[in-house]
Formats: structure tokens, sequence, C-alpha cells
């Protein structure tokens, strides 16, 4: 019997003008069903002095959240480290390993891509997106940083909305999260 794939979101961080903004649309699949279209994929954690999105599987993502979490407690203002170390175990501890979600960490320093392959990346535009529509947000967010002058807020929102214009996985039932950037 082939697997029935869960899709479940658009999320997009970028750095702009001062600020950093993380957004998540609402969305949530089942195969052909959308099963909640009201969910929300960006958390607070470190008491608010960090953000994270996820993207995959909920269950997975929490998962991965939660070690994050106790890997940036262990690691104290030194977020890309607590990513490497959360990448490496995620690549070489076999339950870790099953894990299927990519997450999205951003704080005043840092914006961190995270992925069960081992990768931690930070963008060189300052704009990244994963799930379902994040090429197609990166995309719109790109083109909304040359060509506009509003807010990182403001083009998250633009940019999800254009991809939830697009991709069936993505809705425009969007939140989003800002903190300031670290001067």
């Amino acid at each position: 019997m082939p697997r029935i794939q869960t899709h479940s979101t658009t999320i997009l961080a970028l750095r702009h003008n001062g600020e950093t903004a993380i957004a998540g649309d609402g969305q949530v699949t089942y195969g052909q069903s959308i099963l909640k279209s009201d969910t929300c994929k960006i958390r607070k954690i470190l008491d608010g002095k960090a953000l994270v999105g996820f993207a995959g599987s909920t269950a997975d993502a929490f998962a991965l959240l939660e070690r994050f979490e106790a890997k940036a407690k262990d690691y104290p203002g030194n977020i890309p480290r607590a990513a490497t170390e959360l990448a490496r175990d995620w690549r070489t501890d076999r339950a870790l390993r099953r894990l299927e979600a990519m997450m999205i960490v951003v704080s005043p320093e840092h914006l961190l891509l995270m992925t069960g392959q081992g990768d931690v990346v930070s963008p060189t535009d300052g704009i990244i997106g994963i799930g379902s529509g994040g090429t197609l947000a990166i995309a719109a967010a790109r083109a909304l940083v040359r060509n506009t002058s509003l807010s990182a807020k403001e083009i998250a929102v633009q940019a999800l909305n254009i991809a939830s214009e697009i991709d069936v996985y993505t809705n425009n039932n969007i939140i989003v999260e800002v903190i300031p950037n670290k001067a």
C-alpha cells in the first residue's frame, strides 16, 4: 500500500531593515484532504529570545524543537553551536535520523536552516523558506526586498500570500512573529 504524504506548511524567514520576521501558513493536508487551516507552526523558545518555524511531520518537528531548545540551553548565547550539535545528533542517531521535518531558527543575531541531512545553513541574502511553498515564498520575498520599501513583517505576509496563490498546500492564514536584529 503506498504511503500517503502529509504536506503541512510553508515557512519563510527574512532579515530586513533591522528586524527579522518569520511567518508560516496554517494549512495541514493529508493526501488530498485539508485537515486543518489554522495551525501555528511558529514557536517562541528561550523565553522569547529565539523563534522556530518547522515543516514536516508535526510530532517529529516538536521532538526536534524540544531537543534544539535543550541544546540552546547547553550552549547559552551560541545558537549556531546549538544548531550544529543538534544537526550532528540528528544525522548520527538512529531514532533521530527517521524524523521527517525541517526547522528555521531565528534570533536577533542569527537566521539558520536545519535539516535532517546534517545541514545548518545561514542564507547569504537573509531569506530562507521551507515546506511545500518555501521556494515560491523565497522568490516573492526576494522580489519584494529589491523593489519595495515594505517592512520585514509586511514582506513575509505578502510573500506567503503569493505562495498561497500558487501552491495548493499553502493557505493565506498567516502567522508572523518579528524580533529586532542585534546591531
